[in-house]
């Protein structure tokens, strides 16, 4: 079944506009948001290095989802998309197989918002209250320490800042897939993805290889 129509604007270029959403997608791009961001901040090396990982479990993950919500069929067993271990072996290439097969207008949705968060002066302020809020919705303490940590983080570790811009750009875009495949069913027009202007190429610094291979670089 076709998930996506693809719209020419004059001004904005090709806007990606999803049609309908199964309910049990819908539940897996709220379930991908769970991630255990720590709630301390820890100025040794250790805490940066799984924030780290975490940012590249999460950025794998979004995009597998991403992958399904725009026409892929989800495999039928997922214990393996849900865990929170480091992210290696068959876990790691599943989750990148998944997000090879994302169509190129896709996944330029989430470039537009990786480039736009690294080239604006606001990007940890819009990084990290996103990725803390999703993962603990239901805990405002939590959130709130996850949401410093993640900040700080970001504001003190330049090398930090393209993790963590992945990892929110692929959350994003998966969260605002549903909200405009909700319109689209409630209006029945087509309504675009949501996405930031496309900044600059960013700076080499923190891209890891990771997201060379994950964002096609």
């Amino acid at each position: 079944m076709e998930a996506f129509e693809l719209r020419h604007d004059s001004h904005l270029g090709c806007r990606v506009c999803p049609l309908t959403v199964r309910d049990e997608l819908a539940a897996m791009v709220h379930r991908s948001h769970c991630v255990a961001w720590p709630t301390w901040l820890d100025p040794g090396p250790r805490m940066l290095r799984d924030l780290l990982e975490l940012c590249r479990l999460r950025t794998a993950r979004g995009l597998a989802v991403l992958s399904w919500l725009a026409g892929g069929e989800p495999p039928a067993e997922l214990d393996w998309l849900w865990t929170s271990r480091r992210l290696t072996g068959t876990r790691q290439e599943r989750m990148y197989g998944a997000a090879a097969t994302l169509p190129d207008p896709v996944l330029g949705l989430v470039l537009a918002n990786w480039t736009w968060a690294l080239d604006t002066t606001h990007g940890g302020r819009v990084t990290a209250p996103y990725l803390a809020g999703t993962a603990y919705p239901g805990d405002g303490h939590l959130a709130a320490a996850a949401t410093m940590t993640l900040f700080q983080t970001y504001d003190r570790h330049q090398e930090s800042r393209p993790a963590i811009a992945a990892a929110w750009a692929a959350a994003r875009v998966s969260a605002d897939w549903c909200k405009a495949a909700e319109l689209h069913a409630a209006y029945g027009s087509q309504t675009p993805v949501f996405t930031y202007p496309r900044g600059a190429k960013p700076p080499s610094i923190g891209v890891r290889p990771w997201i060379e291979r994950l964002f096609r670089l």
